[in-house]
């Protein structure tokens, strides 16, 4: 009887040293509980990039600090993305109010001209009357270049890509522009195959994206007197390299030429982009022929823009 007392006594004992452990656990649980959402409604309220620190050896609570890090990281992250947007978006509508302020300026200026003098010569009234056809083509390639990033963005404009003769595509292009080279004063090294080589791309995207890096070789890396074209393959990809050796752009900027909206004030891109568009869309072509494109500079030595895309079989294929 003796012995059954004392395990009764035992049992009870245990069970309340038990349930005084399981109390104090729980009391300071609930202490940790309180004190993470304390945290996270600060972090929250304060929108801050705080970290939600907690010592503990409770394995649960380290897993759910660990989730909650993970869902604030991420939400922080949005965060940073919506404002680099928000930002990026009220610089593209100050660029192009500008781009539009400044040829509406002048077109009205020519006009207020024409008004002003009835009797102006029929010759002084043609040359004012190319200035606004020249200005109003201006604004209409600036409405264009926009209307086509935002297609190219939101999907709404689709890229049907097929084997293209890359040869005969980068032939086109350079000799459309020959003229201007030697007028520019530049000597063309043209490296391009005699044998074909054909790449999934679009031919009408490939032509623009050309014209877009030809051009801007021309217009802002003449002083450095030579404009190049290669084109190459292995055996999955074809290369195409537009270079100059112009003022080119500063190392710190390589990263951020193709971003949309951009620009360089005292840089080529910011002539060749206007209000950050140009490249922005070049690089949106090229990527929806599922291709990339590249940079590299070393101001008066070398600026290249190289374009890599898949290389396609002789067999006609066509997909999007």
């Amino acid at each position: 009887m003796t012995a059954l007392l004392w395990l009764l006594t035992a049992l009870l004992a245990g069970s309340i040293g038990w349930n005084l452990i399981q109390y104090a656990a729980r009391k300071k649980r609930d202490a940790s509980l309180a004190e993470i959402s304390s945290k996270l409604r600060r972090i929250v309220a304060n929108e801050t990039s705080e970290r939600l620190l907690l010592f503990t050896d409770d394995k649960y609570l380290q897993e759910l600090v660990q989730d909650i890090e993970g869902v604030l990281s991420s939400s922080q992250k949005m965060a940073v993305r919506y404002a680099r947007t928000e930002q990026s978006m009220r610089k593209m509508l100050a660029n192009i109010s500008h781009d539009l302020k400044t040829p509406l300026t002048v077109i009205l200026g020519y006009v207020e001209m024409i008004q002003a003098d009835p009797a102006m010569d029929e010759a002084e009234r043609g040359r004012l009357f190319r200035h606004v056809q020249h200005k109003t083509t201006e604004i209409i390639a600036l409405i264009h270049s926009f209307f086509d990033l935002a297609k190219l963005e939101s999907g709404d404009r689709q890229i049907e890509n097929m084997k293209v003769h890359m040869n005969e595509i980068c032939r086109k292009n350079i000799l459309s522009l020959y003229e201007w080279v030697q007028s520019s004063g530049m000597e063309a090294v043209i490296d391009i195959p005699d044998h074909p080589i054909y790449a999934y791309g679009n031919e009408e995207a490939l032509e623009r994206v050309l014209s877009n890096l030809l051009s801007n070789a021309i217009r802002y890396g003449h002083d450095g007197g030579v404009l190049g074209l290669a084109l190459a393959a292995d055996e999955t990809h074809v290369t195409i390299e537009v270079w100059d050796r112009g003022k080119g752009i500063q190392e710190q900027n390589l990263e951020r030429v193709f971003e949309r909206m951009f620009t360089l004030e005292e840089s080529r891109n910011r002539a060749f982009q206007g209000s950050g568009l140009g490249l922005t869309i070049t690089k949106r072509l090229v990527e929806a022929m599922d291709g990339s494109i590249t940079l590299r500079s070393v101001p008066f030595q070398k600026t290249v823009f190289t374009i890599m895309l898949q290389r396609a079989a002789e067999t006609n294929v066509r997909f999007s």
